[in-house]
């Protein structure tokens, strides 16, 4: 073979491989996405309604309606329903939130170019953003179908009227744990499997700098860290945006929760 036809065929192979990580990188998302909402309504018939003795009564808010209070005592837990899960699944993954910080993160990588197949360029901050798009929906969507199957609730409670510390807790707490049918937390299975399997899987179509079993615990520990950041946010913004709208806290005084 001629070193031209050799140069050929390594081009080939390169191209081939971009476009399998290309064809992987738009296929897989939507086939997690699709696993994740058949699962989310083939629950919806072993789910029955509250009765109106245990139903939390939250109060109207303008950031409420996607925030709920932890709950007064298990009875009074909101078992999350088959639409709330999808809803929490779609705003995870598309929501402003997420996207936001999408370009954060694909920014950050840019500008330390990292990794650096992608280069400092246009291109490679929108490899980043794609990329890290399918990371999150691909967690998500695991997270959401398997804490179906188990009663696993992914949504975040915050605190009211407690103290920074107890807010803390709370928001570190919630990264690790999660409410299931019983009221009560326990340790947030579905969510290891999601943040540990993914970013683990995804090392068959990452750029080979960013495809080892080290990256993929770096990632992971990233995704812990960014839930607590997620969880944060849900804890504090209410209380700002209450402030900057100069609204009245819709809690009544002696409320104090945990």
């Amino acid at each position: 073979m001629t070193q031209t036809s050799r140069k050929k065929s390594i081009v080939r192979k390169r191209v081939t491989q971009i476009d399998m990580r290309c064809v992987t990188t738009v296929v897989q998302p939507f086939l997690f996405c699709s696993i994740a909402v058949c699962g989310l309504f083939s629950a919806a018939s072993a789910q029955t309604s509250q009765s109106p003795a245990t139903q939390f009564v939250q109060p109207k808010d303008d950031v409420a309606h996607y925030l709920r209070a932890v709950p007064r005592s298990p009875a009074a837990y909101p078992p999350i329903t088959p639409k709330g899960r999808l809803e929490w699944f779609v705003r995870s993954t598309v929501g402003p939130r997420s996207l936001t910080a999408g370009l954060f993160s694909a920014g950050y990588g840019t500008a330390t170019n990292s990794p650096h197949e992608y280069g400092t360029h246009w291109a490679g901050f929108g490899d980043r953003y794609g990329m890290r798009l399918t990371g999150i929906s691909t967690g998500n969507a695991i997270e959401a179908s398997l804490g179906a199957a188990w009663g696993e609730d992914p949504r975040y409670f915050h605190t009211v009227h407690a103290t920074f510390g107890e807010r803390a807790k709370n928001i570190v707490d919630l990264t690790f744990r999660a409410y299931h049918p019983d009221g009560e937390r326990h340790l947030a299975y579905a969510r290891y499997v999601a943040v540990f399997g993914n970013n683990f899987l995804s090392n068959t179509w990452r750029v080979p700098s960013d495809a080892d079993w080290q990256r993929a615990l770096i990632r992971s520990a990233e995704g812990f860290g960014g839930r607590a950041l997620s969880n944060a946010f849900s804890e504090f913004a209410p209380i700002v945006w209450r402030k900057i709208r100069h609204r009245p806290d819709p809690y009544p005084p002696d409320v104090h929760l945990p």
